[in-house]
């Protein structure tokens, strides 16, 4: 099953769970400090809360297709590569509180999409999501920066 992830920059966490928790009649099936994750079924949507007070409350932290195997993360990036479309692949990358294989691509307004498989569970440290800031690396913020795959085949 596929679901669309999005991904959004809070606050404050416990406001923002209970707000959700009401808006899909769901729980969180994932909070950790300053993380907190959705797996709603109707609509599919993974939602991803991000505790960040230097961001504006409700900004688009990230966006995100998540599959359910690392064959089809492996299939969208050849799909996108052959598209031409500048990807970054990660593999087995501990993020959100999970292990995941990604494939980054960004849209044309250059807001930063992933299509992941979450492959098992991992511990994050603390202070280890960080902010949206432009030019900062972090796994639940933004994406590293992309490469064309011909550039890295030599094709």
């Amino acid at each position: 099953m596929s679901r669309v992830q999005l991904a959004l920059n809070v606050a404050d966490l416990d406001e923002a769970i209970a707000f959700y928790s009401k808006l899909f009649a769901a729980q969180p099936a994932k909070i950790r400090p300053g993380y907190a994750n959705f797996a709603i079924s109707d609509p599919p949507l993974k939602l991803v809360l991000i505790e960040d007070a230097n961001q504006t409350p409700g900004s688009l932290n990230h966006l995100g297709v998540e599959v359910a195997s690392s064959e089809e993360v492996a299939a969208a990036s050849a799909r996108l590569a052959g598209e031409g479309l500048p990807t970054l692949v990660e593999e087995q990358t501990a993020c959100c509180y999970a292990v995941q294989d990604k494939v980054w691509v960004d849209g044309p307004g250059g807001e930063p999409w992933e299509i992941y498989a979450v492959t098992g569970d991992a511990d994050t440290p603390a202070g280890a999501l960080r902010s949206a800031e432009p030019g900062q690396s972090a796994c639940c913020s933004s994406r590293p920066e992309p490469v064309i795959l011909s550039t890295l085949t030599g094709s």
